[in-house]
């Protein structure tokens, strides 16, 4: 047997459990005073789900899907990303019928076969939002000051981070810009790399989003959307950038982020750091996507929202020295004299516990000293010495594992003793 993980997956020991755990609840207080609910869709979906959404032309499906065959011969696929299923979920269950809007909030972990380097794993973990028949561009400006205001609550200074704002356009302007870069790559076919040349047949917005040094400077030279949006986009984004500015959220205008997905539709955007991460900076991005559930066979409905990456954020916040609390494991440690009390250490272990107080004790026969030790390791508060003489007496030995005090309090009131100290 082979006792390793599988190549780009990694486990998630107590340390990074506790900073998932932490990003989780972070991510659960904010956003539910956005109005955010939680939703949490199967880890795999019908493959179509991810073709008919993301696209098929996208990296993500014709490279990077774990797409496989059930018993009964269907296309199955691990889901590489949030959005879609998501979407999938509001159609399926009438989320969004009688123009109700609904406003959704997941976590959890995305499959994607990549090469494996630092913050990009194949097993990785997303944090996103969702919001669906919102049309307004106080919606968008909602979305991106939610992420912002995030990664603020997570302790990441405001000046380690950079947000990239565009407008992708949308049906009604961005297909004649498609043919026009489509055309600028043809035309500049020998100083741009093979990939490149293959996105002007299916996708070729993605070269701007190349990092090949000759491609960026002739891409550098192309055309820019920005200029050729038809007049719904252009008041659309405008008014995105006005309650930005509103509320004081600084932002960059890049009109080379085109983001990954087929479905990305109007404003786009992207927050990056500036340390920990090297050129794959990005922490966490989305968009508007006004056309993916119509994509479905749904009624033409709105959306956007954006995704996080776990591992990046974790990332950028080691980079920029912000520790993750480590609540302590336990508040008191219940330590034994000797075997004779085995049976009460247990009992009032229990009833610590019982009483909402976290508590731990010796399972492995350690010496009382090595207790102590084992108590300090946990990080414990107080230490409850349990022994022949002081349960003759009906009480145990109190100790204040930073003032090193002690005291005799009675065995059957030591839980409300505990409590009463901890505060």
């Amino acid at each position: 047997m082979n006792a390793q993980a599988p190549k780009g997956t990694a486990d998630m020991l107590p340390d990074v459990a506790r900073a998932w755990e932490h990003l989780q609840r972070v991510a659960q207080e904010l956003f539910a005073r956005y109005g955010y609910e939680p939703v949490y869709t199967p880890l795999f979906e019908h493959t179509e789900v991810f073709t008919r959404g993301i696209g098929e032309a996208t990296d993500i499906v014709s490279k990077e899907m774990y797409t496989f065959e059930d018993k009964a011969g269907r296309s199955i696929t691990l889901r590489p990303e949030g959005t879609a299923s998501v979407v999938r979920s509001a159609l399926e269950h009438n989320l969004t019928a009688n123009g109700a809007q609904a406003k959704l909030y997941y976590a959890g972990p995305m499959f994607r076969y990549e090469r494996p380097q630092k913050g990009r794993m194949r097993q990785f973990w997303q944090i996103g939002i969702e919001v669906l028949g919102a049309a307004e561009p106080t919606a968008d400006a909602e979305v991106i000051a939610v992420l912002w205001r995030y990664f603020e609550a997570l302790g990441i200074p405001a000046e380690n981070m950079r947000l990239l704002l565009n407008s992708m356009g949308d049906e009604s302007c961005r297909p004649a810009y498609r043919d026009s870069i489509a055309a600028y790559i043809r035309d500049h076919a020998v100083g741009l790399c093979e990939e490149c040349n293959r996105r002007a047949d299916t996708n070729p917005l993605r070269a701007f989003d190349c990092k090949n040094p000759a491609c960026r400077e002739v891409m550098g030279e192309a055309p820019l959307l920005r200029d050729e949006l038809c007049g719904a986009c252009a008041t659309h984004y405008a008014e995105v950038k006005a309650h930005l500015d509103a509320l004081g959220i600084p932002y960059v205008e890049d009109p080379s982020l085109v983001r990954g997905l087929d479905y990305y539709t109007r404003t786009v955007f992207e927050i990056q750091v500036d340390a920990g991460l090297g050129s794959q900076n990005a922490i966490g991005g989305g968009g508007r996507y006004d056309r993916l559930m119509e994509a479905y066979g749904g009624p033409a409905t709105p959306g956007l929202g954006f995704a996080l990456g776990f591992e990046r954020t974790l990332l950028a916040m080691q980079a920029a020295g912000v520790e993750v609390p480590a609540p302590p494991r336990a508040e008191v440690f219940v330590a034994r004299v000797d075997d004779a009390v085995t049976a009460e250490v247990f009992a009032l272990a229990q009833r610590l516990r019982d009483a909402g107080i976290a508590a731990e004790l010796d399972h492995q026969g350690r010496s009382l000293k090595s207790q102590f030790k084992q108590a300090d390791r946990l990080g414990a508060r107080f230490v409850l010495v349990v022994g022949p003489d002081e349960l003759t007496d009906g009480q145990v030995t109190m100790r204040d594992m930073s003032t090193k005090e002690e005291k005799r309090v009675a065995l059957g009131s030591a839980p409300a003793e505990v409590a009463a100290a901890l505060g």
